[in-house]
């Protein structure tokens, strides 16, 4: 909510310490940090916010999202460059797109998504250093142009909410919002 209403948000607790990062990874980079390995999986990922898991990428819903439901998709490895992500790091990067896109689909019924990489600081890339493709879903009539303006902000449901969620619909769960 704090990011909805603009307010200051409370002191957070510190992230969960990896019981062992990725070869390369860099600890200042919050995909590295979803992307390390912890004693206690699925108290980390739910903390650091990680929907799902590959042998090479990681799912991780966005702290500050353009609309409710974004995600991003980053391969385990620090890489910035999009000529050195590897064939099998696009090959599960396309595979996650589209299972995340099939059950938002289910999950949150949009009318469409936007898909897509911000290459360099220029063109809207917060971290360029790890790459990562962005899911967000759409719906018609949707305010997503209002970030623009005054710093508005409409996202009607919580992280904690979309991350039960979606972990549950990745996990095959039969419960629809």
């Amino acid at each position: 909510m704090e990011y909805v209403t603009g307010a200051v948000a409370p002191p957070a607790e510190p992230l969960p310490e990896p019981a062992a990062w990725q070869k390369g990874a860099d600890p200042a980079c919050f995909l590295c940090r979803a992307a390390a390995q912890y004693s206690d999986h699925a108290a980390a990922d739910r903390r650091l916010l990680v929907a799902g898991r590959g042998p090479l990428t990681v799912v991780v819903l966005n702290r500050f999202p353009y609309n409710n439901g974004h995600l991003m998709v980053a391969p385990l490895r620090h890489v910035g460059e999009f000529d050195r992500v590897t064939d099998q790091e696009h090959v599960e990067s396309m595979q996650w797109l589209g299972r995340l896109m099939r059950v938002l689909g289910e999950r949150l019924r949009p009318d469409g998504f936007n898909v897509g990489l911000n290459l360099g600081r220029v063109a809207g890339a917060g971290l360029p250093g790890h790459l990562h493709w962005h899911v967000v879903p759409r719906w018609s009539g949707d305010s997503n142009f209002m970030s623009v303006l005054a710093g508005t902000r409409v996202i009607p449901q919580s992280l904690d909410a979309l991350w039960e969620l979606l972990t549950e619909g990745l996990r095959g769960g039969s419960g629809k919002s």
